[in-house]
């Protein structure tokens, strides 16, 4: 999945109008990149669509930071911390993936949603930044929002409805990490590595499993329909980080965050376009109350940068 990721300095105020640009092309490709995921054959394996995604974007990326200089190689403690970052990746990913192949999208990305609320108390216990009562009162309301969407999917698929939750949690664990990277690299370094490591897990996993009959896990030979789904998975999930990267290159991340909502948009076009899944009066509620509350915590962050920011000088 890799959603987001994390702010650069402070662009110039000509790139801010193409920065929310590039934020709303994220927010209508990465729901494609879901829609391939949840059409590709069941007898493709999860695994199988994950070592899609990452090595595609191995493919595009590695040698998109190559050509353009931000290619140094790693040394052994950021490969320590890539590694990690990969895995986190990977495991929010196959979560988000295998849920897709049981709800809507609309609904799991709902739930994941979640997310910059489990980041915001991240925070405040392993960054130290402050958390007050506002902000773990939009953060107990956005999770309340979360239940209204998966109670209903919980009594109709039982557990695989906590999955986007798993999402949520180790992807916001992956952001705190970028967070600490983020300041001595570019993100297009960041995610083509990160990609790279991610890959050197998944790919030896999938031989590992070859010939296991664990259908969940014994990669099979794509062939027609399941060819395109898998070079979808990867295209699109290319162009969306590449999106992201450049989005929040170019713009401040407080004016380009609340944009992400967006995706609930196309993911409801596409899941009813392409499924014809759509979304219940209580999983409406469930975004309204999420996408609400979101928004209330950006707003605040943002007042709260403004207020921090210091006088120019005379």
């Amino acid at each position: 999945m890799d959603r987001t990721t994390t702010e650069p300095q402070a662009p110039l105020r000509d790139t801010t109008v193409a920065g929310i640009l590039c934020m709303v092309g994220f927010t209508v490709t990465a729901p494609v990149m879901d829609a391939f995921a949840k059409a590709t054959p069941a007898e493709v394996p999860v695994m199988q669509i994950l070592a899609a995604r990452f090595g595609f974007q191995v493919a595009v990326l590695v040698p998109l930071a190559l050509v353009l200089g931000m290619g140094r190689w790693p040394g052994l403690r950021d490969w320590g911390q890539h590694l990690l970052r990969g895995l986190l990746l990977l495991i929010a990913t196959g979560c988000f993936f295998t849920a897709l192949r049981f709800m809507p999208i609309a609904n799991a990305l709902a739930i994941f949603f979640v997310a910059p609320f489990i980041l915001t108390m991240l925070g405040g216990l392993m960054l130290g930044e402050e958390v007050g009562p506002r902000r773990i009162a939009a953060c107990a309301v956005g999770f309340l929002g979360a239940l209204m969407v998966i109670q209903p999917s919980f009594a109709e698929l039982g557990a695989v409805a906590l999955l986007p939750l798993g999402t949520a949690l180790c992807f916001a664990v992956y952001m705190v990490l970028t967070r600490r990277m983020a300041q001595r690299m570019h993100p297009i370094a960041l995610q083509a590595w990160t990609a790279t490591a991610a890959s050197a897990v998944v790919f030896p996993l999938l031989w590992g499993f070859e010939g296991s009959g664990i259908a969940a896990l014994d990669p099979v030979w794509p062939t027609g329909h399941a060819l395109w789904t898998l070079a979808g998975v990867g295209a699109m999930a290319t162009v969306s980080h590449l999106f992201i990267s450049f989005a929040l290159r170019l713009a401040p991340a407080a004016t380009i965050a609340p944009l992400q909502y967006l995706e609930i948009v196309a993911a409801v076009a596409l899941g009813y376009w392409v499924f014809g899944d759509f979304p219940n009066a209580l999983t409406w509620a469930g975004i309204a109350v999420i996408v609400g509350a979101g928004l209330y915590v950006f707003a605040r962050e943002r007042r709260l940068s403004i207020r921090r920011r210091p006088m120019p000088p005379a």
